[in-house]
């Protein structure tokens, strides 16, 4: 296909592929990334690039826990579990929570999370009272969330679709609106690129549908991450206004609630809503000082317990800085401070490789720096 045809069929300029095509610019739009693969009538991870493995441990080792997620996700249901036997439900539900609050939580997925899926499906299908099943329905739509960020930081969208409908399943036996919201949430997010009004739609039924049982800090919190869901499908699909009105609805509810993203669900806050608002930025095509203005607002030490949320946010701002010649430099640095606040996430972001692999063809003319070439390295890309 012509660059000419291309960018007629995906209403993306045709300057702007010629740079992508030659390496000189990042394909790292969520707009962007589904306007080309469907023009091009191919899937958002044939074009990116599907999970790969590179030398460094750090960067592969997560992947190992993939097989194991995908048959516990799989071989269990809520009438007949793979497992026959179980430890202490009360068990089960602190392991989850070590899960979530762990510093390397991939690795504990791994380790941990299979067989937690399994036990909890045995007390789901034969529980010892009303309340124990209602428990451990609960803490199954936290397992499935849990399943469905590491599939999906991975790349491994079917999986990670895999888990968000089992939670919707279990959200819709447990038939109460916090539960509904949450699957909701997981929905939204792996709906594929050529669904995004459909995902926007969804967001916002949820939204509606939760509003008027936000009555309690954790309703507030899924209320509070659908705005936020409802906030990026507006975007990604040019509807900028409309994004500004959930972002402002949502900065109206994170007022609501503690600014203390650490604990409470889904990391939602004040800081946490600042830190999307660098995400839909980014997202936008934002770049350089404006950019840096939008990421002052967000308070780094309330993120910390949130090694992800900082990550995620850290290499936003270094994404949005590699576009703009004048502050690439300063985008390593932050790239760089990603990558150590939580780099098994980072060197898997195919966002952030985009990113490196783009400043690495610019560089190329004055240089490439030695931090860039360290960074390229472990995420397994020629340097």
């Amino acid at each position: 296909m012509t660059l000419t045809a291309l960018a007629d069929l995906s209403g993306l300029s045709q300057g702007f592929l010629s740079k992508v095509e030659n390496g000189k610019a990042a394909l790292d739009r969520r707009s962007h990334i589904s306007a080309v693969a469907g023009a091009l009538e191919v899937s958002e991870t044939d074009l990116i690039g599907a999970p790969h493995l590179s030398r460094d441990p750090v960067q592969s080792a997560p992947h190992a826990a993939i097989p194991a997620v995908r048959a516990a996700l799989m071989s269990n249901t809520l009438t007949r579990p793979a497992a026959d036997h179980a430890r202490p439900l009360a068990e089960l539900v602190a392991e989850m929570g070590r899960i979530d609050r762990s510093e390397y939580k991939y690795i504990q997925v791994g380790e941990s999370l299979p067989a937690v899926l399994g036990e909890l499906h045995v007390h789901a299908a034969a529980p010892a009272d009303e309340a124990a099943q209602r428990l451990a329905l609960e803490t199954l739509i936290e397992a499935f969330q849990t399943a469905t960020w590491a599939a999906k930081d991975l790349g491994y969208a079917d999986l990670a679709g895999i888990a968000a409908m089992r939670a919707d399943e279990v959200a819709r036996t447990l038939g109460d609106p916090i539960s509904k919201g949450k699957a909701a949430t997981l929905r939204i997010h792996t709906m594929p690129g050529g669904a995004r009004d459909l995902a926007l739609a969804a967001a916002e039924e949820a939204a509606d549908a939760l509003e008027p049982h936000a009555g309690t800090d954790t309703a507030i919190h899924v209320l509070g991450m659908i705005v936020l869901a409802a906030a990026l499908s507006a975007t990604v699909t040019y509807r900028h206004e409309r994004a500004e009105d959930w972002l402002g609805r949502a900065a109206d509810l994170a007022s609501r609630v503690p600014d203390t993203p650490g604990v409470n669900w889904g990391a939602f806050s004040k800081t946490n809503v600042g830190v999307w608002q660098v995400s839909l930025a980014t997202e936008r095509g934002e770049s350089g000082a404006a950019l840096l203005e939008v990421a002052e607002a967000v308070d780094e030490d309330r993120l910390q317990p949130r090694r992800g949320r900082h990550a995620v946010f850290l290499a936003d701002v270094g994404r949005g800085l590699a576009r703009d010649k004048r502050t690439r430099d300063e985008a390593v640095r932050w790239l760089r401070h990603a990558e150590r606040v939580a780099p098994h996430k980072i060197r898997n972001s195919a966002a952030v490789h985009e990113t490196v692999a783009t400043l690495l063809t610019q560089a190329k003319a004055t240089g490439v720096g030695r931090e860039l070439r360290g960074m390229a390295a472990r995420m397994g890309m020629a340097h």
